[in-house]
């Protein structure tokens, strides 16, 4: 049998040792909270910076979707003049070349050509396979073009040629692109009408000068200008005398 001093001995320690127990949970979850707060507040810290980063990763993509867009937008409007632009000129060259006369001789075209004699001419040279005039054939044109304000009734016939390189009908076309190049000039800076240029293109079937030597070859990519006016257009009748009286 227990005594009632047993008992007592007995429920003290288990009070003390209940005790003990809550004590060291308290240190525990002390111990706890004081090696977790500064990790919760570098957490803190830590989402408040990469807030602050993807903020500004937020704006700067915007600013420059902004002037991607911007930039995008000139690049189009640009692009638009330009291909108006482009339109506009080669509109105003097909005009140009529509309203010009084109034919293998002036024969062809011209009524009563042996009326006609020519007064001044000018002959310019290409480069090889090409039809863009050089600086010195700009000087050569405006000088001839100088001889034109003083005729009157007349035309102009530009005869394009090449060297013998190369197949005919390509040489025909080549041919044609010289003649133009030198009509388009003529007409666009002195304000020549179109309709008195008379264009041949010959390829490489009348040649001025031996296809066998380089400089042969030089002379015959080129384009002759000529000059002719009308002698035989009408001339003011003269008066008539007047008749006399006698006494």
């Amino acid at each position: 049998m227990f005594t009632m001093d047993r008992i007592g001995n007995r429920l003290g320690l288990l009070v003390t040792a209940v005790a003990l127990v809550g004590a060291t949970g308290c240190a525990s979850k002390k111990w706890v909270h004081t090696q977790t707060a500064p990790l919760a507040e570098q957490t803190g810290q830590l989402e408040d910076k990469t807030a602050a980063n993807g903020r500004q990763i937020h704006d700067v993509d915007s600013r420059a979707q902004a002037g991607i867009q911007q930039a995008q937008g000139a690049a189009d409007t640009a692009s638009q003049n330009a291909q108006t632009a482009g339109k506009a000129a080669g509109d105003a060259t097909t005009a140009a070349n529509d309203a010009v006369n084109r034919a293998d001789s002036l024969d062809a075209v011209v009524k009563g050509l042996d009326s006609y004699k020519q007064v001044a001419d000018v002959s310019v040279t290409f480069g090889f396979d090409k039809a863009v005039l050089t600086k010195d054939d700009l000087a050569q044109l405006d000088s001839f073009a100088g001889q034109l304000a003083s005729q009157k009734s007349y035309i102009l016939e530009v005869t394009g040629g090449t060297d013998s390189t190369g197949p005919a009908q390509y040489n025909y076309d080549l041919s044609n692109r010289r003649a133009d190049a030198v009509v388009q000039y003529l007409a666009s800076k002195y304000s020549i009408p179109a309709r008195r240029f008379y264009l041949i293109g010959i390829g490489k079937d009348k040649e001025v000068a031996p296809n066998t030597t380089a400089e042969g070859r030089k002379q015959n990519r080129r384009v002759e200008v000529q000059v002719l006016t009308n002698m035989g257009s009408p001339q003011p009748a003269a008066p008539a005398p007047a008749a006399g009286t006698g006494n």
